[in-house]
């Protein structure tokens, strides 16, 4: 690009993840609304014993302001719309997998404002204790999937084009979709119908909508992650193991 500077301000904005520059800076990885996930330099950003400035913490949703010659910018400006939603246990893991599932999947400089918007519903309701952590995971990983292009159809068999039936069990292909099974069939990816339909309306509300709804799209996001592991992903099982709590990732 030219010389000149190009300068983004008061862009809404989540702190995805940040590590340590240098000596005393930090690079930051935010998902913005208008510019996709970027990555922007922070520099003296742990002066004072302080690994962040108050204002750049994750899960608040934010105004930064960056200046950028290049791929990753400079950032000249932060500051806070909303309080960081307080996180602890099993919602916080959830909210660092819903972090690095954007860090891994989303390419850089490609907004998404539809998935900002989804982002930001999943992170209220990790925060909001009334409601079900797995189901707003679920949701999310349904929209992620659909904004990237890889959106499973869930209202029509693949073989024969005809509706789903909410009382016929299914075998899912990734790659293919649903295919209706005769007789009793066994499987990772044999679902109910009634699953496919509730996962396609983003209900949910049933134990068995809402394991088949896991199943599912943990094996399309593992197709798409290509043989990438999550961290988050390894922490759930050893808290697992240890008799912890089980995020929903």
């Amino acid at each position: 690009m030219s010389g000149s500077a190009r300068r983004v301000q008061l862009e809404p904005a989540f702190l995805l993840h940040h590590y340590p520059w240098r000596d005393s800076s930090r690079i930051l990885e935010f998902f913005t609304r208008a510019h996709g996930r970027v990555s922007v330099f922070a520099r003296a950003a742990r002066r004072g014993g302080s690994s962040l400035p108050a204002a750049l913490q994750p899960f608040g949703e934010l105004l930064v302001s960056w200046s950028a010659r290049g791929e990753a910018g400079q950032l000249t400006g932060a500051e806070r719309i909303h309080a960081p939603a307080f996180l602890a246990g099993d919602r916080l893991m959830s909210g660092f997998y819903v972090n690095e599932l954007l860090i891994k999947l989303l390419p850089k400089h490609d907004a998404h404002p539809a998935l900002y918007d989804a982002y930001a519903a999943v992170i209220a309701r990790l925060h909001d204790g009334e409601a079900d952590p797995a189901r707003a995971l679920r949701i999310f990983e349904k929209r992620l999937l659909e904004e990237l292009g890889w959106g499973l159809e869930l209202a029509h068999d693949s073989l024969s084009g005809e509706p789903i039936e909410p009382r016929r069990a299914y075998r899912y292909r990734i790659d293919g979709g649903a295919e209706a099974i005769d007789g009793v069939a066994e499987g990772v990816l044999v679902m109910a119908g009634e699953s496919l339909l509730s996962l396609a309306r983003e209900e949910l509300a049933d134990p068995r909508s809402l394991a088949d709804a896991r199943r599912l799209l943990r094996a399309a996001l593992d197709q798409c992650l290509d043989g990438r592991e999550l961290r988050t992903r390894e922490v759930m099982i050893a808290m697992r193991a240890r008799g912890g709590p089980a995020p929903g990732g």
